[in-house]
């Protein structure tokens, strides 16, 4: 009987992909057009990763690049004023992902463990009023699953008991290295792998 659920958030409960990837675009516009288009598939490709790790990913693999931890921090922090201004919206909401976790509260205990910055994923769910909902919000830098670990420890959580819901095969082996079990959504990709929810309307584990 599954009690704990676990939520991705980009792509998940909020459409934010693409918000971010025109960021990356913007953040990197200075660059040839082919090596940001290669960073934007890698993007869309690797939703459970953080914005640290891809800006790291365009300098070590694509440009052939060192770059230094204050470097990364410092281009994280101007890619997040750059997707502000678009990323603080409620339209931006998954409607049936929001009706789904409303009509549950009282059945599951929910967290998000996600790849977004943890600052930044907190304050939006504040501004969308969604922080309500979940026993604990965490983000990037700290690596997702790294903090599925830690809410099974916390909460002292059964992993039969405990599912992850994710966009991305990043997810998936986050949920593998903790032994518990994954859904996929929004990513059709992922049906191949098992578990996959194709709508959250009329859906019950």
């Amino acid at each position: 009987m599954i009690k704990n659920i676990l939520w991705d958030f980009d792509g998940v409960i909020l459409n934010s992909m693409k918000i971010k990837g025109d960021g990356f675009v913007e953040l990197f516009q200075d660059y040839d057009k082919k090596l940001i288009n290669q960073l934007e598939k890698y993007h869309y490709n690797n939703g459970g990763i953080s914005r640290f790790e891809k800006i790291k990913y365009f300098f070590n693999e694509i440009l052939k690049q060192e770059i230094s931890n204050d470097d990364v921090l410092n281009l994280a922090d101007e890619f997040a004023k750059i997707i502000k201004k678009n990323i603080f919206d409620k339209a931006n909401l998954i409607d049936e992902t929001i009706t789904f976790i409303e009509n549950n509260l009282k059945i599951y205990n929910f967290h998000i463990v996600s790849g977004a910055e943890n600052n930044e994923l907190n304050n939006l769910c504040n501004y969308l009023q969604i922080n309500k909902y979940f026993l604990s919000i965490n983000g990037s830098p700290i690596k997702k699953e790294i903090l599925i670990s830690d809410i099974l420890s916390k909460y002292n959580y059964k992993v039969n008991e405990t599912v992850l819901i994710g966009d991305s095969i990043n997810d998936l082996k986050a949920s593998e290295k903790n032994n518990i079990k994954f859904y996929g959504f929004n990513n059709l990709d992922l049906k191949k792998y098992g578990n996959y929810i194709n709508t959250f309307k009329g859906f019950l584990f």
